[in-house]
């Protein structure tokens, strides 16, 4: 099969296509043929040797896709080939044929395309276990979302809008903050000409933020605390400005803050196949009527997955996908 290895670790061009073997679906796995694979941020952190695979995990960039299962393990009981579905994948999804654990696989929603499907399950499991699970994020929350118009921002803004809370999005351009509007955000801030913090206290009375999802880190951390209202959770899901800070932690004890943070890679199927069932429960239905949607920013073919990484570290607005 085709597919996309890492000889060495740097930029785009580090993306190489090559030919592997096709893998063989362990007893309680299903084998892919795989439509589309979605581009996430892991990949590019996967690219430049920051980021690597969990241990048994395969070494070919790509955390999700869609497709056709081919096959099936000795043991799995949920899929039969030839059913159309999406996966969340610790690795491999840059390639023609893919692996899954059957509790990380999910029937392909009713009236989406096939290929969007490959755009849903990174960015769904993430927002769904860290935004409403762990922070418990409720009709009548004010939700702060940085990075509005990533793939997991333009997901949490969705589903905060259909859970009923307010929402505020950070973006870096005017024009982000108006599709973060548009999907639903009551304002959309851009933090290279506004304070955050004074946006969201003075739009809310100075009560602040209940639930805040933070990609950023760095001096982030410290203006979370500030902006965040009694009792409020903040979840940290990656540290673009970097992960370690000094912190006056007084804030946390006067407001009774939770801060808290979680990885999803590394979980094991069974955690991954809970959050694969509540959004079956509560999401999917919201997907299959148009509700809630991945918001697509451009497709590219699998031999260009590094003009694709180009993509996703320049200006774009949702998710990125490779097609076969």
């Amino acid at each position: 099969m085709r597919a996309i290895e890492i000889p060495e670790p740097g930029g785009p061009e580090a993306l190489m296509l090559c030919d592997r073997p096709m893998p063989v679906p362990g007893d309680q796995e299903v084998l892919i043929k795989v439509v589309a694979a979605g581009v996430n941020r892991p990949d590019a952190m996967q690219r430049e040797g920051q980021y690597p695979p969990p241990p048994g995990a395969s070494d070919i960039p790509g955390l999700e896709v869609s497709g056709i299962i081919e096959a099936v393990g000795s043991e799995v009981t949920r899929w039969e080939a030839g059913e159309k579905v999406c996966a969340l994948l610790p690795g491999g999804g840059y390639a023609e044929y893919a692996v899954a654990h059957e509790q990380c696989v999910l029937q392909a929603p009713d009236g989406l395309p096939l290929e969007h499907a490959a755009a849903i399950p990174e960015t769904f499991f993430t927002v769904w276990t860290n935004v409403f699970e762990r922070s418990d994020l409720g009709d009548g929350s004010v939700f702060l979302m940085h990075g509005g118009t990533s793939g997991i921002g333009t997901t949490a803004i969705q589903l905060a809008r259909e859970f009923g809370a307010t929402i505020f999005a950070t973006a870096g351009s005017d024009e982000k903050c108006r599709a973060c509007e548009d999907l639903g955000a009551t304002r959309g801030i851009n933090y290279r000409e506004e304070d955050f913090v004074e946006v969201v206290k003075e739009a809310t009375g100075g009560k602040g933020a209940d639930v805040i999802l933070d990609m950023v880190g760095g001096d982030y951390i410290a203006r979370n605390m500030k902006v965040a209202a009694k009792h409020g959770r903040i979840v940290n899901i990656a540290f673009q400005k970097g992960p370690k800070v000094e912190l006056n932690m007084l804030p946390v004890m006067l407001k009774r803050l939770t801060l808290t943070g979680s990885t999803l890679r590394i979980r094991s199927p069974e955690e991954k196949g809970e959050i694969a069932n509540s959004l079956l429960r509560f999401v999917w239905p919201m997907i299959t009527n148009g509700k809630v949607k991945p918001i697509m920013d451009q497709s590219f073919a699998l031999e260009d997955a590094a003009k694709a990484h180009a993509r996703l570290e320049s200006d774009h607005i949702g998710k990125i996908i490779l097609t076969m």
